[in-house]
This record gives C-alpha cells, sequence and structure tokens, in this order.
C-alpha cells in the first residue's frame, strides 16, 4: 500500500531507502517562493536512531504495518531479557541491546508493548508510566530551598533520575518512562 506525504501520521510506518521508520513528528511547510515540502523526524526501527529527513510536497513511500502486541516482562538473565506473550502464552528471548533505553524501567511482570513488522520483532516500549520504589539518595534538608533543582535517586531497576529533596530511600515514585521524570510519590 502507497502513501503519499499529505497522509502522513505521527507514529506511521513507512518504508524509505530500504529501511522501516516510524514517523516521530512532521511539518508540512508551505514557503513563500518554491514548492511545499515536509520536514521530518523519523526513527529508525532496526536500530533506534532518530533522523532528520525532508521530502518533496506529494512524495510516496511504501506503507508497513506496524502491530503492537501486549506481552509480560518475565525477567533478565544479564545478556538477554525474556517476555511472555499474555495471549498464546509463548515465551520470547530478546538480546539486552534490542530492548534498548527502556530496559531501565522493566520490572519483573511488568506489561509492556512489542512491536512486530511482518514478523521480525522490531522494538519493546514499556508502560508510559511505571511505579518505582528509591533504593538509594542522599537525605534531604527541611527547609532547603535554595537547591531547587533536585537530587539525584537511584531506583529499584538501577536508573539513576532527578527528584525533589523531599523524596527518601523508601519512596515508591510515579515516573513517566517518555523523558524518564518524576511525576508524583505514591
Amino acid at each position: 500500500m502507497s502513501v503519499s506525504t499529505a497522509q502522513f501520521k505521527n507514529g506511521m510506518a513507512i518504508l524509505h531507502d530500504g529501511k522501516r521508520w516510524i514517523i516521530v513528528e512532521f511539518q508540512h511547510v508551505k514557503p513563500g517562493k518554491g514548492p511545499a515540502f515536509v520536514r521530518t523526524k523519523l526513527k529508525n526501527l532496526e536500530d533506534g536512531r532518530i533522523v532528520d529527513y525532508t521530502f518533496r510536497s506529494g512524495e510516496k513511500f511504501d506503507s508497513v504495518r506496524v502491530e503492537r502486541r501486549g506481552m509480560q516482562y518475565l525477567y533478565n538473565d544479564g545478556d538477554s531479557y525474556h517476555f511472555m506473550d499474555t495471549d498464546t502464552y509463548d515465551q520470547v528471548e530478546m538480546d539486552a541491546d534490542f530492548v534498548g533505553e527502556g530496559k531501565k524501567w522493566l520490572k519483573e511482570n511488568d506489561e509492556v508493548t512489542v512491536l512486530t513488522a511482518d514478523g521480525d520483532y522490531l522494538g519493546v516500549e514499556p508502560p508510559m508510566f511505571v511505579e518505582l520504589e528509591v533504593t538509594e539518595t542522599e537525605p534531604g534538608f527541611k527547609g532547603d530551598t535554595v537547591n531547587s533543582s533536585g537530587k539525584p535517586a537511584t531506583l529499584e531497576t538501577g536508573a539513576t533520575i532527578s527528584v525533589p529533596n523531599f523524596v527518601e530511600i523508601g519512596d515508591v515514585l510515579r515516573i513517566d518512562t517518555r523523558d524518564g521524570r518524576y511525576v508524583t510519590r505514591v
């Protein structure tokens, strides 16, 4: 199936230069002089790179059908991460590099979304928000309002984020996995 630049949507997958890409964002530009064009940020589905591309308006591409499958994260054995398809109960082993940055938000038994296209596994998306316990942080000082930037905290998965000064060891925090930002204490 062919898709034109006029049909672009965020999250759409296309085939360009023999590679599969997801459109992260796009902008139609109509300059006062010259033909219209489309500025895009594309994420390579094989290696996760994000690249800027500019296309002529009306250019056509083959679309890629990307399926999202719900899976449960079971465990990791150092080099591999193990997931179970929640519909068929089939287990899948994925390389740590393949799981990518999302692995720092994964806790055993968490539900994740696995992207597939043409039978190939493309990537793992953790839930948008996760609740993780703080395992290590410096003590906050009462009345310390001068240092408003926060302090570093290590979470149970090993990820390090910036948190407000009142957060202590043992607190459970809600984290936005898209940018690794502290949202609230739970």
